[in-house]
């Protein structure tokens, strides 16, 4: 399955159960981009970073290759939003302060996309490159969603999220990498809410157009047992990566 379809299937669920990026990492690139006149989310799925971003740039563009996010994106004035690839956005030379993605990275082609960053970035432009991990809830309700469903999906990961579950380790960045503070991803869940973004992970969805989702629903009555009402704190590991253009 591509990348395109992967991200264009079930948009709709992606948008509304995906969790938001902690608002001071925005006001932090704020500060050490050299301007906050333009920026480029890049495979910006939904439109959750660009919506923050708008807070802190006076121009925001956002670009997906995949047309069904595009069309269920958070709609603002100042966000413009297109249909195309990372590695070749047509965008002019030198047209922003910062180039960011979130949530994708592992998936581009570094070969291509890094000169189209270098290439429309501004001197002392900076990049950055964010994305959460696993969910940490209590050890009982971890140990149960491993059991029930991430030891099930497990056949079905694409080999290149690995990049993102190492925090980038591998990546060879071509810039002057600078040293962010630390950013906490946290969320208060109801049990449904939790389990609906679980079924947003691409292998969770692949398991299910295969098997189907019987064993969503026998993971939720084990979960709730452990959950009960209401909702819980999740904490997502957290992974940022940010350099500047020399």
């Amino acid at each position: 399955m591509s990348v395109h379809t992967l991200f264009s299937h079930k948009s709709e669920l992606y948008e509304s159960a995906r969790p938001l990026y902690p608002e001071a990492l925005f006001e932090y690139l704020s500060t050490v981009a050299p301007a906050t006149e333009a920026v480029w989310d890049c495979a910006c799925g939904n439109g959750q970073a660009a919506d923050s971003l708008l807070r802190y740039f006076q121009n925001v563009a956002a670009t997906d290759v995949s047309t069904a996010q595009i069309e269920n994106a958070k709609q603002h004035p100042k966000i413009k939003y297109s249909v195309c690839s990372s590695e070749n956005s047509g965008f002019d030379g030198g047209a922003f302060d910062l180039v960011c993605v979130a949530q994708a990275l592992h998936w581009f082609d570094f070969d291509k996309f890094w000169p189209e960053v270098r290439r429309v970035l501004k001197p002392g432009g900076v990049f950055a490159a964010w994305g959460y991990t696993w969910p940490c809830v209590s050890s009982e309700i971890d140990q149960e969603l491993k059991c029930s469903i991430l030891d099930k999906i497990e056949p079905y990961w694409a080999p290149q999220n690995r990049l993102l579950w190492d925090h980038y380790r591998d990546v060879e960045f071509p810039f002057t990498q600078l040293s962010p503070p630390s950013f906490e991803m946290k969320v208060d869940w109801t049990l449904d809410e939790y389990l609906d973004f679980i079924c947003t992970f691409s292998a969770t969805r692949l398991c299910i157009d295969e098997h189907g989702d019987e064993f969503i629903k026998q993971a939720r009555k084990m979960l709730l047992e452990l959950w009960g009402d209401g909702k819980k704190e999740v904490n997502l590991d957290f992974v940022l990566y940010v350099g500047k253009v020399q």
